[in-house]
C-alpha cells in the first residue's frame, strides 16, 4: 500500500502522524511511504531522518494523489477538501460530530474515514485516545499555571502550596487518562486537589495513583456547586456525548465561582459539558464569560509537539500497519474494534453520533460491510 503522511495545516499544529522509527516499520512490509517536505519539522523530525528511514519526500499534490491511505493527526481542513476522492482511505483525528463541512465533504468524495477518536479496545475504552489525553490534561495544568499569573490576565495565582497562606484548590471533572493527568501534576504541585467522576470503580482506581492531598468525590449536582465555589480552578477532563444538549455545568452555575477563577476544558466540546465553552487556539486561548476566565484550546497536545508525536505513533502505527497489510476492508471486517472507528464509506456515513447531532440518515459499519 502506498501511504502518505500529510504535514498539518491547523493554525499551530506542530504534531506529524509518523516517526522514522514508524516509517522504517511500513517499509519493513514493503509499503510505500510518501512524506510531505517539511512534515516533522514541528516536531523537531528533519527531512533526511525520514529520507533515512526509507521515505519519498514530495509535495502535498503528488501525496493525495498517489496515496492509498492518508495517515495524519487532524481533521481534514476546508483547504484539503479537494483532496478528498473516492476510496481515499483517511486515517486521523477526525471528529465529524462537530465539522459539519468535512462530512459534507466525505460523503460528498465518497472517501473512506477511520477515526483515531472512536476506536476501542477490549475494554471499552479509546486506546488512540489515551496518550493524547493524559498529555492533554497535564498541559491543561500546565495551561492553568500560566494563565493564573496576573501578566497573562488571571488572578495572579500561584498554583503551589506556598507556607503561610491558604492552598490553591483546584477541581478535575472526570478521572479518566486526561483527569488524572490533571490531578498527578496538580498534586504533584502540593494544591489542594477534587477529583470527581460518576464510576465510583474509576474513583476506586484512581485513589490507588493518586497522593493524600487529593479528595475523591460523586459527581452530582451539589457536589460540583460546592467545588465551584471553592476552586480556584476547574479542570473539565469529561467527554461529553455529542447529541446531549443539557450540561453538567451551566452558565447560572458559574455564579458560584469566584471572581476572576480560570476553567480549563480539557475535552473542549463545544458547548457540551461546559455550557460556556468555544474552542480556542494556541494564538488566542483564553476569553472571559461572566467575569470566569475560560481556556479551551483543542489541541493542547499540539504544545508538546515531540512527546506528543512519539506517543501518537506507538498507539496508532499498529492500526495503521492492519489496513496496510490486510486491506481496509479486510481489517475492518476482522477486527471490530477498529471497525467502531468506521465514520465514512464510499458516501455512507456509518457513525451513529455523527448521524444523532447532524440529524443525518447514517448505517452502521456492519451494514456498508455487508457483514
Amino acid at each position: 500500500m502506498i501511504i502518505g503522511i500529510p504535514k498539518e495545516i491547523k493554525d499551530n499544529e506542530y504534531r506529524v502522524a509518523i516517526t522514522p522509527a514508524g516509517v522504517r516499520e511500513l517499509k519493513r512490509h514493503n509499503h510505500t511511504v510518501l512524506i510531505e517536505y517539511g512534515a516533522g519539522v514541528g516536531s523537531s523530525i528533519e527531512d533526511k531522518k525520514y529520507v533515512g528511514a526509507g521515505a519519498e519526500l514530495v509535495d502535498k499534490d503528488e501525496l493525495f494523489k498517489r496515496a492509498d491511505m492518508v495517515y495524519k493527526v487532524k481533521e481534514i481542513l476546508p483547504e484539503e477538501f479537494k483532496y478528498l476522492r473516492e476510496g481515499l482511505i483517511i486515517f486521523t483525528y477526525i471528529h465529524s460530530n462537530a465539522h459539519v463541512e468535512q462530512t459534507n465533504a466525505f460523503l460528498k468524495s465518497k472517501a473512506i474515514g477511520i477515526s483515531y477518536e472512536d476506536i476501542e479496545d477490549e475494554n471499552k475504552k479509546f486506546p488512540l485516545l489515551r496518550p493524547m489525553s493524559e498529555i492533554a490534561g497535564k498541559g491543561g495544568f500546565m495551561a492553568a499555571c500560566q494563565f493564573s499569573q496576573k501578566i497573562h490576565g488571571g488572578n495572579g495565582i500561584m498554583l503551589s502550596k506556598v507556607y503561610g497562606i491558604p492552598t490553591p484548590e483546584i477541581t478535575v471533572v472526570g478521572s479518566g487518562y486526561a483527569g488524572i493527568g490533571a490531578a498527578e501534576l496538580a498534586a504533584g504541585f502540593e494544591n489542594n486537589v477534587t477529583l470527581l467522576d460518576i464510576s465510583f470503580d474509576k474513583l476506586e482506581q484512581a485513589k490507588t495513583k493518586l497522593p493524600s492531598n487529593v479528595q475523591f468525590l460523586y459527581s452530582n449536582e451539589n457536589n460540583i456547586i460546592e467545588c465551584l465555589k471553592k476552586s480556584d480552578v476547574l479542570i473539565n477532563c469529561v467527554l461529553w456525548p455529542k447529541w446531549r444538549k443539557d450540561h453538567l455545568i451551566t452558565r447560572k452555575m458559574l455564579k458560584y465561582m469566584k471572581p476572576g477563577s480560570l476553567i480549563v476544558d480539557v475535552s473542549c466540546d463545544d458547548g457540551g459539558a461546559i455550557e460556556t465553552c468555544r474552542s480556542t487556539s494556541h494564538e488566542n486561548p483564553v476569553y472571559f464569560e461572566e467575569g470566569i476566565m475560560h481556556y479551551c484550546v483543542d489541541n493542547i497536545p499540539s504544545a508538546f509537539s515531540k512527546t506528543a508525536t512519539d506517543a501518537l505513533t506507538s498507539s496508532t502505527l499498529p492500526y495503521a500497519l492492519e489496513i496496510a497489510n490486510k486491506g481496509y476492508k479486510q481489517a475492518l471486517i476482522e477486527n471490530n474494534l477498529l471497525r467502531k472507528g468506521l465514520c465514512f464509506y464510499f458516501g455512507d456515513l456509518t457513525l451513529e453520533e455523527t448521524g444523532k447531532k447532524q440529524n443525518r440518515a447514517y448505517k452502521t459499519p456492519e451494514e456498508v460491510l455487508g457483514i
